[in-house]
């Protein structure tokens, strides 16, 4: 269903709008990365301390777009910002059809955010969600959870061509996530745990890192092999994790980043933070989304030890550290709409 079909039978209402915030936050994906390409399941955990944050006041006095990147006329605003435009255009068509354009032009958004650029932890569609629940917010209109993924997707769709679904999903979930087939829910966890992510400093790839794979597995019976492994190995960590065994995780963990180093898509700056991790007494690690660059995420049992993982991955090279409590949780609860507050 199309954003605009979304709301094809709601009224019209005065033009007039308010203002709003919205939040949202950024992703890990724990396993999965790659082989979800080809139908396989993927675990994603959300990072609640690296948050992306957007305020619309839809009665301002010109159409304005300030970010850290751009600041300036709505309608001059980069093409690198063309994936927030689509979210706030989007929005407001899908719940204000009739005065969309009228509301855009007194439009004046603002957008900060945590989540680094290009290293696979979901910066994109943070700030997509953020700035939907804004202007969603400032509409008075509550938004359900589909709803909410529908018109992020669109956001993502200009910023990667065909997104999974998973980034839209797991940006504004409340606990890791079961991500299979475009579907989600959320998954158990048996115990207390940190996650620790790592930034190599170098941009990831997903394109170029997509692509390699399939030229691989299209070349190479192997490759398809570790991809068909790759999927069997979410859900031995999605067993692990219900069983509250964080010690199989991390090892599932670790089989996983060899797969996908297999594949080419680490680097030696993803190889050297993960040999760190373990060697600081991370129960596994990883690299953690496209590869070929960006982050990697290690599991560790305590904040003792992940306090002494940070420090190891920092001496390492790191450029960026964050840590991310790993809490239990039961099944099946329902992906959070929250995160939207109308200011006016």
């Amino acid at each position: 269903m199309s954003a605009q079909q979304l709301s094809a039978d709601r009224p019209g209402r005065a033009t007039h709008g308010g203002s709003g915030t919205g939040t949202a936050h950024g992703k890990t994906i724990l396993l999965g990365e790659h082989a979800v390409v080809y139908g396989s399941p993927a675990i994603a955990v959300p990072l609640p301390r690296l948050a992306a944050r957007a305020h619309v006041d839809l009665d301002a006095p010109a159409a304005t777009l300030t970010t850290s990147l751009w600041t300036g006329p709505l309608g001059d605003a980069p093409a690198r910002l063309a994936p927030t435009l689509t979210a706030l255009r989007t929005t407001l068509a899908a719940l204000r059809p009739r005065d969309a354009a009228a509301l855009e032009a007194t439009a004046a958004l603002h957008v900060t955010s945590d989540v680094p650029h290009e290293r696979g932890l979901g910066s994109s569609a943070a700030v997509a969600a953020a700035v939907v629940r804004s202007v969603a917010a400032a509409l008075r209109h509550p938004l359900d959870p589909d709803e909410l993924h529908e018109l992020v997707q669109a956001s993502e769709r200009v910023a990667h061509g065909s997104p999974s679904g998973l980034d839209a999903r797991s940006v504004v979930a409340d606990g890791p996530l079961w991500f299979h087939h475009g579907e989600a829910r959320l998954l158990p966890v048996g115990v207390d745990g940190v996650l620790v992510v790592a930034d190599t400093g170098v941009a990831g790839d997903t394109r170029s890192a997509v692509a390699g794979v399939r030229a691989r597995r299209d070349a190479d019976p192997a490759a398809a092999r570790a991809l068909d492994r790759l999927g069997d190995l979410v859900t031995a960590g999605r067993d692990g994790l219900a069983a509250g065994d964080l010690d199989a995780v991390g090892s599932v963990m670790d089989e996983a980043h060899g797969l996908l180093a297999d594949l080419t898509v680490s680097s030696p700056e993803l190889d050297g933070l993960t040999a760190a991790a373990r060697a600081a007494g991370a129960l596994g690690a990883k690299l953690t989304g496209g590869g070929r660059g960006g982050c990697a995420v290690a599991l560790c049992a305590d904040p003792t030890t992940a306090a002494d993982v940070a420090a190891a991955v920092t001496a390492a090279g790191a450029t960026g550290v964050w840590t991310s409590p790993l809490t239990p949780t039961t099944a099946d609860q329902p992906i959070s709409p929250t995160g939207s507050t109308p200011t006016a």
